[in-house]
């Protein structure tokens, strides 16, 4: 879902809802203007906005809380691969190949997730070359008991870090805006501020204000958008704790 071209739909329907408002209030006669009718669309749209303020205010905690979990995710899968790396380099000289071909495997991945070019597209599905390290790792013939430990507690490791990329694809896959949900609260929105039209005068102070109202209503929808999709547009995860992971492992 494109993020941009949502909210500037948003912006568009609510400030053409309050355009609607304004046409509809020069044909109604002056008794559907009086001082009764207006207080009685006062209390209707006050009731509306806030069950869309609720509403509104509950996507941007969802939003903001599946956007935190996968940045969690990156920083505890960057934590593993160095954990992973000097596991290998305590087992001893006979990982160095596995060493570099871990390294390799992360780089590629960093790359995947965050292309340098931004015309590609983020693939956050887990490569099947890293399951050759775990081969690799098999043929590794202990000498001593520390080795033996060793090579259990970086099998396990590996795993702990497959676990923590699935998780993250997965649970990137599956995290969205409920789509009836937002349509329910552009609804809101629309009826709003056809209710702020239909006894606004026409002028430029009212039009400037209204879309302002409509660029801050159209910013929360797409920071929400945003935040569901934290590994494309401009609010992205960073990739600085896999980078500096990176870094850890070329020492």
């Amino acid at each position: 879902m494109n993020s941009i071209l949502l909210s500037g739909i948003v912006f568009a329907c609510v400030f053409a809802a309050a355009l609607v408002g304004m046409a509809i209030r020069r044909i109604l006669p002056e008794e559907h203007l009086c001082t009764d009718v207006k207080e009685t669309v006062r209390l209707s749209t006050a009731l509306i906005s806030t069950m869309a303020a609720l509403v509104l205010g509950m996507l941007v905690s969802s939003a903001k809380s599946t956007y935190d979990a996968r940045q969690n995710e990156v920083v505890e899968m960057s934590s593993e691969i160095v954990t992973i790396d000097r596991s290998l380099e305590r087992y001893g000289p006979e990982t160095r190949n596995i060493r570099s071909e871990f390294r390799r495997v992360v780089a590629e991945g960093v790359q995947r997730i965050w292309p340098a070019q931004s015309s590609l597209r983020s693939e956050r599905r887990p490569a099947d070359k890293a399951e050759t390290l775990v081969d690799q790792l098999e043929h590794l013939e202990p000498k001593d008991s520390s080795q033996v430990a060793a090579k259990s507690q970086i099998t396990v490791q590996i795993i702990a870090l497959r676990h923590t990329q699935w998780l993250m694809y997965l649970k990137s896959q599956h995290s969205s805006v409920p789509t009836p949900l937002l349509v329910a609260l552009i609804s809101w929105l629309v009826i709003i501020f056809v209710g702020f039209g239909l006894f606004a005068p026409p002028n430029a102070t009212i039009f400037v204000t209204l879309g302002l109202a409509g660029l801050a209503v159209s910013g929360a929808i797409f920071i929400i958008l945003e935040m569901y999709s934290p590994f494309t547009g401009v609010m992205r995860i960073s990739s600085a704790p896999l980078i500096e992971a990176l870094s850890q492992m070329e020492r």
